[in-house]
């Protein structure tokens, strides 16, 4: 019995891909592209930037399929040219403060929290996104990758191209830029007890 595209793992549908496959680019596509979205909208902070990211991350998974060595998971591969396109499309831009994002931030509430309640998750995740709009792209990538991702540092490394080390140096210096700025707000004692 042959399987659904949408059935089969990320490394065969890659190796699919790399022989010209154009159902399984189309079901590769399909299963990353709302991640890729919002993770490229996380890291840019620039909505305006993200598709055309996208469509430049999908046209190197369809010419570089081949080329992906199976040494890190396909999601990291994939991550890791989302994350230099990213940064690349950053570059591009003349220098200006970062577009605030934070109703883009995903906020879960409680069934039965009121207005109030509402009203001051909404408020907190404005200043949440402020704060993660201040750090430097490279800083924020390794908080986007650990907390909305659920990467490991190794994965992480992967994705960003540097030692583990540095990863953890990086997160190291965002999670304490992250407490200056969140500790009037009564989030950093939250994130640091978590």
């Amino acid at each position: 019995m042959i399987k659904p595209l949408a059935a089969l793992d990320d490394r065969t549908l890659l190796t699919r891909v790399a022989a010209r496959d154009g159902r399984a680019f189309e079901a590769l596509y399909q299963r990353y592209y709302g991640r890729l979205f919002s993770y490229l909208l996380r890291l840019t902070r620039r909505a305006d930037l993200v598709e055309e990211a996208v469509n430049d991350v999908f046209f190197v998974i369809w010419q570089s399929a081949a080329r992906f060595d199976g040494r890190s998971q396909p999601s990291s591969w994939i991550l890791g040219i989302a994350y230099r396109k990213g940064l690349k499309a950053l570059s591009r831009l003349p220098a200006q403060a970062p577009r605030d994002l934070s109703g883009a931030l995903e906020v879960e509430e409680e069934p039965a929290a009121g207005p109030e309640s509402r009203a001051l998750e909404r408020e907190k995740a404005r200043q949440l996104g402020r704060a993660l709009a201040s750090l430097t792209p490279e800083h924020r990538a390794v908080v986007e990758l650990t907390f909305y991702e659920g990467c490991s540092y190794r994965e992480i490394s992967d994705i960003v191209g540097c030692p583990v080390n540095t990863v953890k140096t990086r997160m190291f210096h965002a999670r304490r830029r992250l407490r200056q700025l969140l500790d009037g707000l009564g989030l950093a004692e939250r994130e640091s007890t978590g």
